[in-house]
Formats: C-alpha cells, sequence, structure tokens
C-alpha cells in the first residue's frame, strides 16, 4: 500500500535523505526511528506529496505520488508535525470544513465526524476555539482531521508528543483498532510505543536506513540481549559481589537507583544464558537475598538505537575502585 523507491531530498549540498526504499502492506503498523535531524519529517513530507523528492518517488496504493499526487493523496491521511489548524475555529466546525472539502455528503459528514470524534475523545472540547485548547488536546484534534475519511494509509509524525499517559494509552489503542485494514507509518522518538503499536521498525540516520526488522527482532540485537538482570535492594549488593565470584560469567553491569539496584550478567562466551540464569536462581535462594526481579533479558529497543545512531552510554563497570571501597 505504501512503496518508497530510493527517495533523496537535497537541499543544496547538504543530503537530508539519501535512496531509501522500504514497503510498508495492509495491516502493518511501521515505526519510523532515527534522531533529530535524521530525515524523518522530510521522508514523511515526501511520502505524502508536500515536498518534492530530488530524486526517486513513493506510490500510495500504487498511484505515484509526483506524477498523480491528488488521486495519491485521496489515500491518506496525514498528522503532520505540529498539526497546524485554524486557531479561531473550534474542533467540531475544523471537522466539519475537512469533511466538506473531502466532498462527504450531510450524513456522511456526520457520521464521520462522529467517528473521528469517539475515537480521539475530543467530546469535552468541541465548541472551545482550538487556540484555547491544550497541547495534548490541539494535537488529537490533527489525528482526528487524519482520520476523519477512513483512510487507507496514515502517515503519522510524533501522534502521541504532547499527551499525557492516559492520552497516549487511548490513541495507541485506537491506532491498534485501525490497523488491521490499514498501512500506517508512525515516526516517534518514544521507543516505548514501537514496542506499543508497531509489527514493523526501521531506524534512519543521516537520510540512510540503518536497521529494520520486528521490535524484537531489532531488541534482540542488543547487548543487553541474553543477560540476566537481577534487581534487589541496594544495601545487598556486597553479599551479590560475594555470590558472583563464584558464579561462571563473562561480565557484569550495575545500575543503582536509590535504594534498589540492578545487575547486568553476561554469560561466558559459548556458555548458555539459560544456564546462568538456573545458577544464579539456585545461588541466590541459597543466600536468601530475596531479589525484586531475576530473569533473562530479551534485549532492548534504546541500546541497539544508541548504538546505530552514535547514542550509545558506556557500559558501566559492575564495581568501580570507589564502590569497592566503599561496600
Amino acid at each position: 500500500m505504501i512503496e518508497v523507491d530510493h527517495l533523496v531530498k537535497k537541499f543544496g549540498d547538504f543530503t537530508a535523505v539519501a535512496d531509501l526504499s522500504f514497503r510498508v502492506e495492509r495491516g502493518q503498523v511501521m515505526g519510523f526511528l532515527g534522531p533529530n535531524g535524521a530525515g524523518k519529517s522530510t521522508t514523511m513530507k515526501m511520502i505524502t506529496g508536500f515536498l518534492r523528492p530530488s530524486a526517486g518517488t513513493a506510490r500510495i496504493m500504487g498511484l505515484d505520488i509526483c506524477d498523480d499526487m491528488l488521486a495519491a493523496q485521496r489515500h491518506f491521511g496525514y498528522l503532520p508535525e505540529g498539526a497546524p489548524a485554524w486557531p479561531d475555529m473550534t474542533p467540531r466546525a475544523f471537522l466539519q470544513f475537512i469533511t466538506r472539502i473531502r466532498g462527504f455528503d450531510k450524513a456522511a459528514a456526520r457520521a464521520a465526524e462522529g467517528r473521528a470524534i469517539e475515537m480521539t475523545e475530543l467530546h469535552g472540547v468541541l465548541d472551545q476555539p482550538i487556540d484555547t485548547l491544550s497541547k495534548g488536546y490541539r494535537r488529537r484534534v490533527g489525528l482526528a482531521q487524519a482520520i476523519v475519511h477512513d483512510p487507507d494509509v496514515l502517515v503519522m509524525d510524533e501522534p502521541t508528543d504532547g499527551l499525557d499517559p492516559n492520552q497516549k494509552f487511548q490513541v495507541r489503542r485506537a491506532i491498534s483498532d485501525m490497523a488491521a485494514d490499514k498501512a500506517i507509518i508512525i515516526s516517534t522518538h518514544i521507543l516505548e510505543e514501537v514496542d506499543a503499536v508497531c509489527a514493523a521498525a526501521m531506524i534512519i540516520d543521516r537520510g540512510q536506513i540503518v536497521a529494520e526488522g520486528t521490535p524484537s527482532e531489532l531488541a534482540a540485537r542488543s547487548r543487553y540481549s541474553g543477560a540476566v538482570s537481577l534487581t534487589l535492594e541496594t544495601e545487598k549488593l556486597s553479599a551479590a559481589k560475594t555470590l558472583l565470584q563464584k558464579v561462571a560469567h563473562d561480565s557484569a553491569e550495575i545500575v543503582m537507583r536509590g535504594d534498589e539496584s540492578t545487575l547486568h550478567i553476561f554469560a561466558s562466551k559459548g556458555s548458555e544464558p539459560g544456564a546462568l540464569l538456573a545458577d544464579l536462581r539456585a545461588r541466590v535462594g541459597e543466600a536468601g537475598l530475596a531479589p525484586r526481579a531475576l530473569a533473562l533479558e530479551t534485549g532492548r529497543l534504546d541500546d541497539v538505537f544508541g548504538a546505530l545512531t552514535g547514542k550509545a552510554r558506556p557500559a558501566a563497570p559492575l564495581f568501580s575502585a570507589q564502590q569497592e571501597d566503599a561496600s
């Protein structure tokens, strides 16, 4: 439903997007990830016809966005960055305007507006000027206009930007409910959002794809994939240090958060993480440490994202000299 074919965008000597190609099928939600300045918003503007590519093209339902832009645009809803809207309009008037310019008759318009209002939960602010609404409600107005015509394709730039946790949950649920018969692209910097709603993900940096796959496939590339995570009270770290001296492992890291600390313990090369977990579980029980959590890690998307985009945090040693002296 979405075909991106060798897209390039240059601004003078600067290349913002460099030869991007990918596909999004019906029923698929694609997470589009990258650091600020990676080319996400530029790519989305080209896909939707609001910015002409320097080379390449995109096809929406088989329609070329460069050669047949208006026909292609009829098939998608677009939530751009900032979700611009007329500030003096109310959400009700704005949605009525959108259905009118999309050619709905009165009965179809009322049904479409009601469905969009229900999905974005705008009932309480329908007759307030958009300029008086909170950022979260303005974002929901933008989402409502993107979905009011029940498009085949949705392209959304940071759909939950500015929303509180409850509102984020509502929007993610709405995206999941719509996903079965649509192709959806979501640009986001919130990695938990990818896990929550995306069947596939792509990471770009400096205008190029650096990784793609399912969220679990990408997370499995993390150095934490297969590590054993042991969380306990910080006051028990000394006992945990003694215990680890009896366990065959390669290395470990520690993250301290007040009265709680987590040890990430990596299996020796060639050994099974499951065997390390079993050994630790037995020894922790014998030592009476009563951990708050003990489990195998499946990997971390944020770790992979950082490693691929040059934002990786350095690994922390298990105990620095100062920590060892203190213990």
